[in-house]
């Protein structure tokens, strides 16, 4: 029985890992499969050698540093004299898992990264190092084949996994009414970010933007979306007592229904531009960090919808700039304006059909079965 490890490091990453799983099982079901993750590799039967709970931490500070730093090298520890797997698979989360492949290439186990670090975007130095401890890269957008290319990297390029995963659009009159929405008013969701920091950088200008959009428009309502990762007990520390409707683990359905969406970067961009949604950009970061991105960033664009076009279709509100004053003049061109919001939704179209339509989970259980049973 050939066994395999997985790690990943975030909620996304946990949902990529365990349909990865499911396909792979689907394939060959000879495997033995452990690996750090969350609820959805839990609910795929994997056993988990630790939560990914508190990796999802954002910041320099001892107790993260520490933390991940024993979780690395107890997991090599017990990969090298305990589980002994013939392949580990990485996925995302490129800090910690590529320290990690240095020690699990140094003992000689089979290393593939799929979803693997941004090299294109910040940090370009990091392809060496995926070059010298990683067998096979495993990439989700059409440019980073031929990137890797230039490096001598072996790679596979599996589509990315929201074409497979994402779900068709939600009926917009039944979605309005399940939530009480006035099926008369446009909705206007806003999407304030995954982590806790991105709650407490963005949650009061995104609040003070939708009173001041409220004011000025009568005819548009409003919701905010809470990520699924997210406790109650913290969004409802941020949130206060605005009035405002929120949902919860109903992104996809969400992001398709709106006709406009304040969101904080992120995947969730991409989702947004295969729904083919108008939206803009609104993010801002703890300082230091922000300074540190400016020295290492090897672009000038943040979202992955301007990435893949490589121009300018979304607009991008950042840092200093992401002001109640700026958000609103934004929402109201794409709203407002009509050629500006069909010019908009033309172009998401097009990055839509720039990427390929494979199954990407399915991508990667075909390389490893391949390369474990062939």
């Amino acid at each position: 029985m050939k066994k395999i490890f997985i790690i990943t490091g975030e909620y996304s990453g946990d949902i990529h890992a365990s349909k990865v799983v499911k396909e792979l099982r689907a394939l060959n079901s000879d495997i033995e499969i452990e690996g750090i993750g969350g609820e959805n590799l839990a609910a795929e039967g994997v056993k988990l050698f630790a939560n990914q709970d508190k990796m999802s931490a954002v910041g320099l500070s001892p107790k993260i540093l520490i933390d991940h730093f024993k979780l690395g090298k107890s997991v090599v520890e017990y990969l090298k004299n305990e589980y002994k797997p013939d392949l580990v698979l990485l996925i995302d989360y490129g800090a910690f898992n590529l320290s990690v492949a240095k020690f699990l290439h140094e003992a000689g186990i089979k290393v593939f990264y799929y979803i693997p670090p941004q090299v294109w975007a910040s940090r370009k130095y990091r392809i060496k190092l995926i070059k010298k401890f990683v067998d096979k890269v495993l990439c989700i957008f059409p440019f980073e084949k031929p990137l890797y290319a230039q490096y001598g990297i072996d790679t596979h390029y599996c589509g990315h996994p929201l074409v497979a995963q994402l779900p068709p659009a939600a009926p917009k009159r039944e979605f309005f009414r399940s939530h009480g929405f006035d099926l008369e008013k446009r909705l206007v969701s806003v999407f304030p970010g995954s982590r806790t920091f991105e709650l407490k950088e963005l949650m009061d200008v995104f609040k003070d933007s939708v009173t001041r959009l409220r004011k000025r428009h009568p005819d548009l309502q409003f919701c905010m979306s809470q990520a699924p990762n997210i406790s109650d007990e913290v969004y409802k520390k941020y949130l206060g007592d605005f009035n405002i409707k929120v949902i919860k683990g109903e992104n996809q359905a969400l992001l398709s229904v709106s006709d406009a969406l304040i969101l904080a970067s992120g995947t969730v961009a991409l989702e947004a531009c295969l729904y083919k949604t108008p939206m803009i950009i609104a993010y801002r970061g703890p300082k230091l960090f922000y300074w540190i991105y400016l020295l290492v960033r090897c672009i000038k664009r943040v979202s992955l919808p301007n990435i893949i076009a490589d121009k300018s279709i979304v607009p991008e509100i950042i840092q200093d700039k992401v002001t109640p004053l700026n958000i609103t003049y934004e929402i109201e061109e794409i709203l407002y304006n009509q050629e500006k919001r069909e010019k908009m939704v033309s172009e998401l179209g097009k990055v839509q059909e720039m990427l390929s339509d494979k199954n990407s989970a399915l991508e990667v259980a075909k390389v490893i079965d391949t390369e474990l049973f062939t």
